[in-house]
């Protein structure tokens, strides 16, 4: 039985032992999303009843099971060696039960029919009553749509395979220049199968691929000593055949080498107050911080979020719309459903400069007495889901990027970053890695060692100009100490005026 599942992990290439109970080379095509994976978890909707039934014994109003599969893998090479690979697979489930405004949970990895229903039981402990519970009449839920049609998923490959991408992508970086004197490339990949069960009678299945190609270079002038790092990396919920006609190892290689060289030439970024171009290459890492997170509904509820009391409001020039849609095909962040079995959608947030809609889960649709729109997320079944982003995207406008850079006498143009963080007042703060000065309407030297800092309602205001173009950003988005795959978009876009920190 599947629920006799021991979880196994191995570090080292051929280190792993996988449990011969499960199989590693897992049904790899796209039929899987609407089959039911009983045969993976072991239980019968008899059983399945039983649990939710002692979920909501003690007075939940609502109880769910999340099984979860993860098979996951990485392979880098550094200093002309395959330094490490990784194989690891994960079983277990994860019980909520609401009641109100509090959440119940627990989790386990021993899927014995005991064990569950023992974790159902402390999940329950949240409600304090006594309630009769009927049996669910629980139905399976075919897959409206399949957002990541992959024939070809990249963890069903031999290791030899993905040494292969990883070393082209490693010589394509060591050998673009000679003052590159550091590389290290590596692929992260995975394959998710989930059965969500609830206590509304819900039985939704999913399976999900997710891989990652990552490379960092380091170049060094000879001369001056100095040395700096430029990334490239790609991916999504794609397979082998994105990397063979869409973004080859070699490309992003290349570009973590060109990065590299141009830093090492690049001057201090020069502090104060200037006008701002954001590239469209990664500058939707701002619209996640600074829009994305302040619109999650947890926030909303909890008054936390600077945005929790203006609905309908204008919070934005006219000229921004933003919005967030998990059913892009083959993004990072895409889901065919949520981690709550509710069917993904694009949710408009900013339409037009007003504010006009949140992320929700479940709780927070509860609470605030509407309707959940696809945006409950969870790392694992280990943790208990919360609203989060998938795709948070800016529309584009009316200009040409050069228009934009043409039309700013001096200031800063941003490219790529290395990171950024907002609080709850909607103040936030965004490293760039790599910057441009803007004179006379052209980029001019690069800079480095910038921070872009601001207060996002004033920020989406100063957004006078926005370019027809648009470019994603592929991350990992941490929150409440979970961490789940995204994706962010804009097109170049200017900021009329906005904080610079850098070296006077």
């Amino acid at each position: 039985k599947r629920r006799d599942f021991i979880k196994y992990s191995g570090i080292g290439i051929g280190a792993f032992m996988a449990s011969q109970l499960i199989p590693l080379n897992l049904l790899s095509n796209n039929s899987t999303t609407n089959k039911d994976f009983n045969w993976l978890f072991g239980f019968t909707k008899e059983e399945l009843n039983q649990v939710l039934s002692i979920a909501l014994s003690k007075g939940g109003s609502y109880a769910d099971l999340y099984f979860e599969y993860r098979k996951s893998n990485s392979v880098t090479m550094s200093e002309d060696i395959i330094k490490n690979s990784t194989e690891s697979i994960s079983l277990g489930v994860g019980i909520r039960v609401l009641s109100g405004s509090q959440t119940g949970f627990s989790y386990t990895n021993d899927l014995s029919f005991e064990k569950v229903k023992e974790t159902a039981l402390t999940a329950a402990a949240i409600a304090n009553s006594v309630s009769k519970v009927n049996t669910v009449n629980l139905n399976n839920v075919a897959l409206k749509n399949n957002f990541y049609n992959v024939q070809d998923p990249i963890s069903n490959l031999e290791l030899t395979e993905k040494i292969k991408l990883i070393k082209s992508a490693y010589d394509a970086a060591k050998t673009y220049d000679s003052k590159i004197i550091k590389v290290s490339s590596s692929i992260s990949d995975e394959l998710q199968y989930i059965t969500i069960v609830t206590s509304e009678g819900l039985i939704s299945h999913d399976y999900r691929p997710q891989v990652r190609l990552m490379v960092s270079a380091t170049a060094e002038d000879s001369v001056t000593k100095v040395k700096n790092t430029g990334v490239g990396n790609d991916g999504g919920r794609v397979g082998l055949d994105y990397y063979i006609k869409n973004s080859t190892p070699e490309s992003i290689g290349k570009k973590a080498a060109q990065e590299a060289l141009i830093l090492i030439t690049a001057k201090n970024a020069p502090p104060g107050e200037l006008p701002i171009v954001l590239s469209k290459h990664q500058s939707g890492v701002m619209i996640h911080e600074a829009v994305g997170h302040p619109l999650e509904a947890d926030g909303i509820w909890k008054k936390t979020s600077i945005m929790h009391d203006k609905l309908g409001q204008m919070v934005a020039n006219p000229i921004v719309t933003i919005y967030d849609d998990a059913t892009i095909p083959n993004y990072r962040g895409s889901l065919n459903v949520d981690d709550e079995g509710i069917e993904t959608q694009n949710v408009m947030l900013i339409e037009k400069g007003k504010l006009v809609g949140f992320l929700n889960d479940k709780l927070s649709s509860n609470v605030m007495n509407t309707h959940p729109n696809g945006h409950g997320r969870r790392e694992s079944y280990e943790f208990a889901p919360i609203p989060r982003m998938n795709n948070t995207i800016l529309e584009k406008g009316s200009h040409d990027p050069e228009e934009i850079i043409k039309s700013v006498e001096k200031g800063f143009y941003a490219q790529t970053y290395q990171g950024g963080m907002v609080d709850s007042t909607g103040k936030f703060t965004f490293s760039v890695n790599l910057g441009y000065m803007i004179e006379n309407g052209k980029l001019t030297y690069p800079l480095k060692n910038a921070t872009l800092i601001g207060r996002n309602i004033e920020i989406l205001n100063n957004v006078d100009m926005i370019a027809n173009d648009t470019g994603f950003f592929l991350g990992t988005c941490g929150k409440d100490g979970q961490s789940v795959p995204v994706t962010c978009g804009t097109p170049t876009l200017r900021i009329k005026k906005m904080t610079v920190g850098g070296v006077s």
